[in-house]
């Protein structure tokens, strides 16, 4: 059975009523035209036939892993023309012609590889590579620009770019493998000798959570089939790619041999005019706005070299005026360049100027051990630059920074909201943090700051919780960026409110994540998670106490308690009947890995307004009035939310 038709048969657990958006809600991504019944008839019948080559070939490559691997090259376009007609993503007559042209290239690339000769994978030019994602399993693509001087075996490694798209909402499956495979070169950045890696970024989220995860597979999957030289990568986009590059490059920037935008925004305050908008958002959403702001991590740039582009007349030009700002607030000085008299475009002239300053980048290449680097973040989501990676930090959300610098035979660093860090030198070498001198020892070099004092890190007994470090530190749309699995209660809830409303959210969950992160999730039933699933991924848990037994299995190490009459989460108390907790947590059966109650990600409703309003709605937990519907949850069903402590505790007071 093939891959997308396999995970469709284990994904309606739930009533197919629930299955449709809540009342007052808009579908994103948005329905196209009609599909004529000849042509969905067509379509399915394509569908049918590569779906049996593709069943036949994993049969017979089993034996075979290397010719397994590129198995997903010829499933995304299976897996295009499936989703967009299911999802019903056609928006131009042509895209009908387009589908069928995919499964044709598809059947091509089945008997080519059946045959052992899979010519695609040494082609020059325009291809589509696909690879399985650790989130959901699901077969993702991305388009690959293979320079003419590329040759296979050549132990010569390339320069590659990424580019990342703008916003089109249009933009299925079918119609992005279609561009890139009939882009016009000229109207992009196409260097000589270079790869130039164009990301789907799972569809139109400006490569934030599942879409950044996108961008990070994507490069390991090139580097494992083509000859990539690390210390050129080069980070770049436009409009919407711009807020990517953006934010991609402040937050990895030492991963960068060159960084740059094109009118992308760079914070959500400003893009969005909150100082004179009402109702202004709550407080713990505005903190998470630092999660992804770009203008937050101008030191980062440091690390780098950003070159940005603006058009004179273009509106977007006042994001990379605050970045400036940022950045020279910083010490530093960003390079600007300026198309006279144009708007949401690149100017000719400056395009030549953009593409010698970031070519001369490359060529150079990033600095593998810089002397100096500089880090700054708000959450140890983002925790490393260079040889420095920040382990704990006093208090989430609030700026927390390193400046290290190599000083002779030894590193001399200083922070602020940092309280145990890592450097990757040689063992031995002599560190000094904050003005305290700390003896070397054997790898890995982590220090912990006590009473005040660094000290060297030595281990430390097991406790539960653990406190919040990299992977495992919130908020809730934080267990969606690893593998995880939705699973479903089989027991009766203690409230039947609560229990159709678990039902619900569930089914929504796993809409929203389909259309909006296009990948089917895994689910399974309560009984039948396995310790591998416990072992290997982040468990979103629905229903209650009395209906999911794995909820049932760890209620009493959750810091909210839940009975059948009441809920307490700290000193305040919820009626069980019309409320529901939604938390992150680590999860006391495996706490490398992070438990959720009763929620997806938290931007579905409002995600698709504006790629800026992809920001996390809820903390690390809250307290859901159920009887307010979804589409107002967020401005009037909100009876309690906050971020639990460093030890994940819950606050004093709350």
């Amino acid at each position: 059975m093939t891959r997308a038709l396999a995970l469709l048969l284990v994904v309606p657990l739930m009533a197919a009523a629930a299955e449709k958006p809540a009342a007052g809600s808009k579908q994103y991504p948005p329905k196209g035209i009609p599909i004529p019944p000849e042509v969905r008839s067509q379509l399915e019948s394509g569908l049918a036939q590569l779906g049996r080559e593709i069943d036949s070939l994993r049969s017979s490559l089993r034996t075979s892993p290397k010719k397994l691997e590129l198995l997903p090259d010829v499933e995304i376009f299976h897996k295009a023309v499936q989703f967009t007609l299911a999802d019903e993503m056609f928006h131009k007559p042509d895209e009908f012609a387009y589908a069928k042209d995919l499964l044709k290239l598809g059947m091509e690339r089945a008997a080519q590889l059946a045959r052992g000769k899979p010519e695609w994978t040494t082609a020059t030019g325009l291809t589509v590579r696909g690879y399985v994602s650790k989130l959901d399993g699901s077969v993702q693509p991305y388009g690959l620009v293979v320079p003419k001087s590329y040759k296979a075996g050549a132990l010569k490694k390339h320069r590659l770019d990424f580019w990342f798209h703008g916003r089109g909402d249009t933009l299925s499956e079918v119609a992005f493998l279609r561009g890139r495979l009939n882009a016009k070169l000229e109207n992009e950045f196409a260097p000589d000798d270079a790869f130039v890696l164009h990301p789907y970024g799972r569809f139109m989220n400006a490569y934030k959570f599942a879409g950044e995860v996108d961008v990070f597979e994507a490069l390991d999957h090139a580097k494992k089939n083509y000859p990539i030289d690390d210390d050129r990568l080069c980070a770049r986009g436009f409009s919407m790619g711009g807020a990517a590059a953006w934010h991609i490059g402040a937050h990895h920037a030492s991963l960068w041999a060159a960084v740059n935008p094109g009118a992308g925004f760079v914070d959500v305050w400003n893009y969005q005019g909150l100082e004179t908008k009402e109702p202004k958002p709550p407080w713990y959403e505005k903190k998470m706005y630092a999660l992804y702001d770009a203008l937050d991590y101008g030191a980062n740039f440091f690390n780098t070299t950003l070159v940005t582009y603006s058009g004179e007349d273009d509106k977007q030009k006042a994001a990379a005026d605050l970045m400036a700002a940022a950045i020279a607030a910083e010490g530093m000085k960003m390079t600007h360049i300026i198309g006279p008299k144009t708007g949401h475009k690149y100017e000719p002239n400056a395009k030549i100027e953009v593409a010698k300053l970031v070519d001369a980048a490359a060529t150079k290449g990033r600095d593998t051990r810089p002397k100096k680097v500089r880090l700054v973040t708000y959450s140890l989501r983002f925790n490393r630059m260079a040889w420095v990676t920040a382990d704990a930090m006093e208090k989430h959300w609030e700026k927390a920074t390193i400046d290290a610098e190599l000083v002779g035979s030894g590193a001399r660093l200083t922070t602020t909201n940092i309280t145990a860090l890592t450097v990757d030198l040689p063992a031995g070498t002599a560190v000094s943090i904050d003005g305290t001198p700390v003896k070397g020892g054997p790898v890995p070099l982590s220090f912990v700051k006590q009473a005040g004092r660094w000290t060297r890190a030595t281990p430390a007994a097991a406790v539960f919780p653990p406190p919040k470090r990299h992977g495992l530190q919130g908020p809730i749309d934080d267990a969606f960026v690893e593998p995880f699995v939705l699973v479903a209660p089989t027991g009766s809830p203690t409230n039947t409110e609560v229990g159709e409303w678990a039902a619900n959210e569930l089914a929504d969950a796993q809409r929203q994540w389909r259309l909006q992160m296009r990948g089917e999730p895994r689910v399974k039933k309560d009984r039948d998670v396995a310790p591998t699933d416990i072992a290997d991924a982040n468990l979103i848990l629905f229903g209650d106490p009395q209906s999911n037994s794995l909820i049932a299995r760890i209620a009493d190490k959750l810091p909210i308690k839940w009975s059948s009459s009441s809920i307490t989460a700290g000193a305040k108390t919820f009626p069980a009947k019309s409320h529901v907790p939604v938390l992150v947590f680590p999860n006391p059966l495996n706490p490398k890995r992070y438990v959720v109650l009763n929620s997806g990600f938290t931007f579905a409703e409002v995600g698709g307004q504006s790629n800026s309003q992809q920001t996390p709605k809820l903390p690390d937990w809250a307290i859901i009035d159920i009887t307010v519907p979804r589409p107002n949850r967020l401005l009037k069903g909100i009876a309690a939310a906050d971020f639990f402590d460093e030890q994940w505790r819950m606050p004093l007071g709350k």
